[in-house]
C-alpha cells in the first residue's frame, strides 16, 4: 500500500494548515504549509493586501509540485497545505495520480469569522473575496480532486478525510 499524498486546498481561513497538522500526526506522516513556500515578495504583496497573479503563484507551485515529487519517491505519507484554487493550480500539483487534492469547503461568514481569530498571519481577511471569486469547484476532469466539508470543527474533518482514505485503499 502506497502512504497517502495529500494536498489540502481552498482559501484562507479554511483550516488546511490545522486539520492538514492533526492529519500528518494521525497517519504518521509529514505536514507542509505551503505559506512556507512563498518567496518573500509574495508574502509581501499579500501583507500589503494586493491579491497575488498566477505569474507570482506558478512558481511556488512548481516547488510544491518537486516537494510531492521528492515525497511519493520516498513513500512517505505527506499532507500539503496549499490554496489551489483553479484547475490549473491543481494541474501542476497532480503530479501523480495517487496524489488527492481535497478542497475543504467553508461558509463565507464562517470563513470571516475564522480569519478575524487569527494572530500574525500575512494574509489580511481583505482578500478572502478575491479568493473566493477565484475558487473553481473540481471540474469532471479532475478525478483526483474532491470537496470536503469544513465547516465542522478540525477533528471531525479529519476523521471524514480519514474515513474517506480508508473506503478508498
Amino acid at each position: 500500500m502506497n502512504p497517502p499524498i495529500l494536498v489540502l486546498g481552498g482559501v484562507s481561513g479554511s483550516g488546511k494548515s490545522v486539520v492538514g497538522r492533526r492529519l500528518a500526526e494521525l497517519l504518521g506522516g509529514e505536514f507542509h504549509d505551503g505559506d512556507d513556500f512563498h518567496p518573500p515578495a509574495n508574502k509581501e504583496k499579500m501583507s500589503r493586501r494586493e491579491p497575488l497573479t498566477d505569474a507570482d503563484r506558478i512558481p511556488w507551485l512548481n516547488s510544491l509540485a518537486d516537494l510531492l515529487r521528492r515525497r511519493l519517491e520516498a513513500k512517505t505519507a505527506t499532507i500539503v497545505a496549499c490554496s489551489a484554487l483553479k484547475p490549473e493550480y491543481r494541474k501542476i500539483l497532480a503530479v501523480d495520480p495517487r496524489v488527492k487534492i481535497l478542497l475543504l469547503k467553508v461558509d463565507r461568514e464562517e470563513l470571516i469569522r475564522r480569519l478575524a481569530a487569527r494572530k500574525n498571519h500575512f494574509f489580511p481577511a481583505s482578500l478572502l473575496d478575491s479568493q473566493l471569486s477565484t475558487l473553481v469547484p473540481p471540474q469532471a476532469d479532475e478525478p483526483t480532486v474532491s470537496f470536503v466539508d469544513a465547516n465542522r470543527t478540525p477533528d471531525e474533518v479529519v476523521e471524514a478525510i480519514r474515513e474517506s482514505l480508508s473506503q478508498n485503499e
